[in-house]
């Protein structure tokens, strides 16, 4: 199974807003790397990252064994701690002792569909720490946030 990296950041001008995503993805054996970039006019922070994360694994043409690396916690604990629940309680959490629809519930279930195919293993990363790819991450979402901005 082939080994990757994939670096991923979110940015939002406002939340909700304007947003942008960004990957950078790294095959281990060749160092091939591929830089990408998108977003929308009106989105959240935790919808970006999530984004960026979704469009990594989609670029990726067969199953591999992948090492996220993010700054996001939400995406972090999401993957980690949550998923399995939300699946389990038909993708929604309590509120209060009720049953209250996900946020981002479609996004989540792509995602959820991705790391079955996939072998994923999730890093945090400080983010605006020094991070190489991070910083590189956040300066491609930061800027395909911007054409989104209202001038």
């Amino acid at each position: 199974m082939k080994e990757v990296e994939l670096y991923t950041d979110g940015a939002c001008s406002g939340n909700p807003g304007p947003g942008g995503w960004a990957f950078i993805l790294r095959c281990l054996k060749t160092g091939k790397e591929l830089q990408k970039a998108d977003g929308m006019a009106e989105t959240t922070n935790n919808q970006m990252e999530l984004m960026a994360v979704i469009r990594g694994l989609e670029t990726l043409k067969e199953p591999c064994q992948v090492t996220l690396f993010a700054d996001s916690t939400y995406v972090g604990q999401g993957l980690t701690q949550w998923m399995a629940n939300w699946k389990r309680n038909n993708w929604t959490r309590k509120v209060k002792g009720r049953p209250q629809e996900l946020k981002n519930a479609a996004l989540w279930k792509r995602l959820d569909e991705l790391t079955q195919t996939h072998r994923l293993t999730f890093t945090h990363v400080k983010g605006h720490a020094g991070h190489i790819e991070n910083e590189r991450c956040d300066e491609l979402a930061v800027a395909a946030c911007q054409r989104f901005m209202k001038r």
